[in-house]
């Protein structure tokens, strides 16, 4: 592919969409923009970008392809400003966001002037941020959602997909408000149950300082999305209302099931209640990319005597496996491991297992 490509927002979905496509495409030339004037030199020394953009306007204009790889709200003031803009006839607009009805409604606005806007949302990320966290393959086999708008043609969804060929995404093209409902159940959702077990931690440790020293194991795995950008999901939130609304009600009802099951001291319901969400769970595809970023922990049963960390992490180096973290863990309420090693991929975590099940006498597991 030749052409210009303009990308708005150098965070870690723009810093990577930049990267897969220069380096799918050499004969591309990538615009960037970025606020922060450090993400933009960084994203340039890391040839996500081919160079940093002076003058928004002309260098749209101008454009074969444009990410708007911003926060919602500024998705939405980026398309109301572009919408007055003399784009090229045949030129794409696309974005990033987690919600995708009310964007898709904004863009009407390009639609009126013949301009093709086709909805996006990369289904992966990671637990860091900014473009120093951007990888090539940040996207290999998730899924990246699609919503064409009324003037973008089949040909313009197939051209914006072979743009993306170097991510290795999965697309699949859905309504609008079918993407806002499967995502507000699997990703906003959870976020917001997430924050609400941290408030309800923050609670109790007003008068029980210990709970988070021993907050370990499930919690901390089920609060770790908890630690996201508070900027980005108060957007996300404040854009899928409606189907949050719905589903907290459920949620409500939920916990009101669970809560006459206490008062009964109902045992064989409350198993069933446990072996019914065990048996559906395990049942999912939940090692596949999703709308929340994966975490790949390994666990290892270690003994505490000096050196024993740069041993493990030895044996992986010795492989060429990668890690993205490591870290010992005080307690051991559910996880009976000590050390916590988190791998990039699945395949990574697979290998690290092979290799320390091989080299080490201690016990290797996943949880």
């Amino acid at each position: 592919m030749e052409g210009t490509v303009v990308i708005i927002g150098l965070g870690l979905i723009g810093g990577s969409i930049g990267l897969s496509i220069l380096q799918e495409n050499p004969r591309a030339h990538v615009i960037g923009y970025d606020l922060n004037r450090k993400e933009i030199r960084l994203a340039k020394a890391m040839n996500a970008i081919s160079e940093k953009g002076s003058d928004l306007q002309r260098d749209v204009e101008k454009a074969d392809l444009v990410f708007l790889c911003t926060p919602v709200f500024q998705t939405e003031k980026l398309i109301d400003e572009i919408s007055s803009w003399q784009l090229k006839q045949n030129a794409i607009i696309t974005d990033v966001g987690s919600t995708k009805n009310r964007i898709m409604h904004k863009a009407g606005l390009l639609a009126e002037k013949g301009y093709s806007f086709i909805g996006g949302h990369p289904m992966a990320g990671s637990h860091k941020s900014g473009v120093a966290a951007s990888k090539v393959l940040l996207f290999e086999n998730a899924f990246y959602l699609l919503t064409p708008g009324s003037c973008a043609t089949e040909y313009q969804v197939e051209q914006l997909k072979k743009w993306l060929a170097g991510t290795r995404a999965k697309f699949l093209v859905v309504d609008p408000m079918e993407h806002d409902e499967i995502t507000g159940i699997v990703s906003h959702f959870p976020h917001i149950v997430a924050s609400s077990l941290v408030h309800q931690v923050k609670k109790v440790h007003t008068r029980q300082p210990l709970v988070s020293r021993l907050a370990a194991g499930g919690f901390r795995d089920l609060s770790r999305i908890a630690s996201s950008d508070p900027v980005m999901w108060r957007d996300i939130t404040m854009h899928n209302t409606g189907v949050l609304k719905s589903l907290l009600e459920g949620w409500q009802k939920e916990m009101q099931k669970v809560v006459e099951l206490l008062d009964e001291e109902d045992s064989e319901a409350m198993y069933l209640y446990f072996k019914e969400a065990k048996n559906f769970r395990d049942d999912m595809p939940i090692l596949q990319k999703g709308a929340i970023p994966s975490f790949y922990d390994l666990f290892v049963d270690i003994p505490d005597y000096p050196g024993i960390i740069h041993e493990i992490t030895g044996h992986l180096a010795k492989e060429a496996i990668s890690i993205v973290n490591i870290r010992i863990m005080e307690t051991r309420e559910d996880i009976y491991g000590v050390l916590a090693i988190s791998f990039q991929t699945e395949e990574d975590r697979k290998k690290g297992e092979i290799c320390l099940r091989s080299a080490t006498p201690y016990e290797v597991f996943i949880v």
